[in-house]
């Protein structure tokens, strides 16, 4: 089994504290990156990615708009809670029709065909749909830390993490902020904008929402956080259809951009790259997670079993996960998948 370099785990926690710092020290967001060589972290100069087309048809700009017409009663997500954020009315993820951004960087503790030498070109964005009690992130996904962006902002954040090496622009949490991301993007693509788009996401996602995204998205990022829905209901605010909504969207996903696989240069440019966290006492169901992947999408999917579980928020008041993952059962989990089939894996060792 792959360790999890000491070095790899500290870029990993670096990279969050500037997300988390960056909505309070604007400065962070330039002064604590990493230097890196652009000239070593250039992408593939044949790629192109799938929004340039759409852009250049004009495809892209009217589905932005039909996106930004959801929101006069939000529809964006699962819970379709009708929020006239159009109006300013804050949906249940909190969010209105404001864009509020929380940090732009490179991000070094991605997957590592994301990462390249360059860092992954992350744009955190505040609020979730999802809000679990659990969140890493939750002074950004809950406390709504952040500042108010323009679309032409966002537009600006793309182009400059583009112009400092980054291989893709990983938009973290996008659910909600849909809308002001396709707009961004035809801004971008008009302006030059031309590495993949890794949509970074919960998982939870309407089909209908990602139909109107085909051919926007390169790289399709999720979760599969629970297999069982009274799991998904207590832990993450009342989302009792998640594992059938987030099965149906993984599967939409898959028919969209297909299995991933690094290319030549060892990043990636296309694919679906599913992420699973092991939670203590098996409380996220990965068996059954592992098993529905391996029945339902290609045995090659790539499955990121994810080791790094912590007790953070709101998680101590929930003894069955109020503490860390223990080796042996993240390793049950690793052998399970095996035998399930799955050859993609990217396999983790524990922090400490």
């Amino acid at each position: 089994m792959r360790q999890l370099s000491r070095r790899k785990f500290i870029g990993s926690v670096l990279s969050l504290a500037v997300a988390s710092l960056g909505s309070t020290f604007p400065f962070l967001n330039a002064a604590c990156r990493p230097r890196q060589s652009r000239a070593a972290s250039q992408t593939d100069p044949d790629f192109e990615p799938g929004y340039l087309q759409l852009h250049r048809s004009g495809e892209l700009g009217r589905r932005g708009a039909e996106l930004w017409q959801l929101m006069e009663r939000c529809s964006l997500c699962p819970r379709e809670c009708g929020a006239t954020r159009l109006g300013g009315q804050a949906g249940f993820c909190q969010a209105t029709s404001q864009l509020v951004v929380a940090a732009h960087n490179p991000h070094f503790g991605e997957e590592r065909p994301l990462v390249g030498r360059g860092g992954s070109g992350t744009v955190f964005f505040s609020n979730c749909n999802l809000r679990c009690v659990f969140c890493i992130n939750w002074q950004i996904s809950q406390g709504g830390e952040g500042a108010p962006r323009s679309v032409e902002d966002l537009a600006d954040m793309m182009l400059y993490l583009q112009g400092i090496g980054c291989h893709n622009i990983n938009i973290v949490t996008p659910t909600h902020y849909s809308a002001h991301i396709v707009l961004a993007l035809d801004i971008a693509a008009a302006r030059g904008l031309r590495v993949p788009l890794v949509y970074n996401t919960c998982g939870w996602e309407r089909p209908e929402i990602l139909s109107t995204l085909d051919g926007i998205v390169d790289i399709y990022l999720p979760d599969f956080k629970y297999a069982e829905s009274a799991m998904a209901s207590k832990y993450s605010s009342g989302a009792d259809t998640y594992p059938e909504i987030t099965k149906a969207a993984l599967l939409e996903m898959h028919r969209q951009v297909g299995v991933a696989k690094p290319a030549a240069d060892g990043l990636m440019y296309r694919g679906l790259m599913v992420r699973h966290l092991v939670m203590p006492n098996s409380v996220s169901g990965s068996k059954q997670v592992i098993d529905w992947i391996a029945e339902n999408l290609p045995k090659d999917t790539y499955v990121n079993i994810m080791s790094q579980y912590r007790p953070m928020y709101r998680a101590f008041d929930y003894p069955e996960i109020s503490r860390r993952l223990t080796r042996a059962e993240y390793i049950e989990v690793v052998e399970h998948a095996r035998q399930a089939g799955l050859t993609n894996l990217d396999i983790q060792g524990l922090p400490l």
